[in-house]
């Protein structure tokens, strides 16, 4: 059985870094159990939330969303992809005429094989963050974005990703891409697990290619996720 975890809001509160008790629990679990980290964002950021320990003790961290792979901090592979000349100056626009008031600056990421879009900006504070999420969660901004650019290029796939942006990359090649490397049956954790949601890839390929016997778990927090992994360890241990 290999253990897949998506990071932000999973393992941890979304931008945020591990919460310290958490972390020794999973570094005791990755030392038992064949463990898988991906994430839309890039080897630096996952770093700094999760601790390089926790990040070379894996067998594999899978970055941007699975286009770029790293094994024991051993880089593995990169995509070269390149976001086209009008796709960024549509999200230039969607930039200019969002209703959503305020800009913190980033708001256009580019990642190994994807591009991050944020109307708020990566810049923002976590309350400005929180602000911004409040307020697409009652609007519907990110997902209306989304759809629209997927609309508007058949070759391009966009998720909402966390609390303030949206991933972009080439139609397939969204986290759904790492289960053609799968060689046993797999749990995945993920906070974005409905359709839309960066995580969902993930459950759309395993089902598409037929696979049976898989676990998925769309949590709401990292608390959940430790939960649900004290509760695995304790029944392989004969506790409950």
């Amino acid at each position: 059985m290999i253990y897949i975890f998506d990071i932000d809001g999973t393992l941890t509160p979304s931008r945020n870094k591990m919460d310290k008790q958490f972390q020794e629990l999973f570094k005791n679990f990755i030392s038992v159990y064949r463990v898988w980290l991906i994430s839309g964002s890039d080897h630096t950021k996952t770093i700094e939330q999760i601790g390089v320990d926790i990040w070379r003790g894996v067998e594999k961290a899978y970055q941007c969303s699975g286009n770029q792979l790293f094994k024991k901090g051993s880089l593995i592979r990169s995509s070269d992809w390149e976001i086209p000349i009008q796709t960024k100056g549509c999200l230039e626009k969607f930039l200019k005429e969002s209703e959503y008031p305020h800009r913190y600056g980033n708001h256009i990421e580019t990642r190994p094989g994807m591009v991050n879009f944020s109307i708020v900006g990566r810049q923002c504070t976590q309350e400005q963050r929180e602000e911004y999420f409040k307020w697409d969660n009652e609007y519907q901004e990110r997902i209306k974005f989304a759809q629209e650019l997927r609309e508007r290029y058949k070759f391009l796939d966009a998720v909402v990703g966390g609390e303030i942006s949206i991933d972009i990359y080439p139609r397939g090649k969204d986290k759904g891409q790492i289960i053609e490397e799968l060689d046993d049956k797999f749990t995945f954790f993920g906070d974005k697990l409905s359709p839309g949601g960066n995580d969902y890839p993930i459950k759309s390929a395993s089902q598409l290619k037929g696979l049976k016997g898989n676990e998925f778990h769309h949590v709401k927090s990292w608390k959940d996720t430790r939960n649900l992994l004290t509760s695995i360890m304790q029944q392989d241990a004969g506790i409950v």
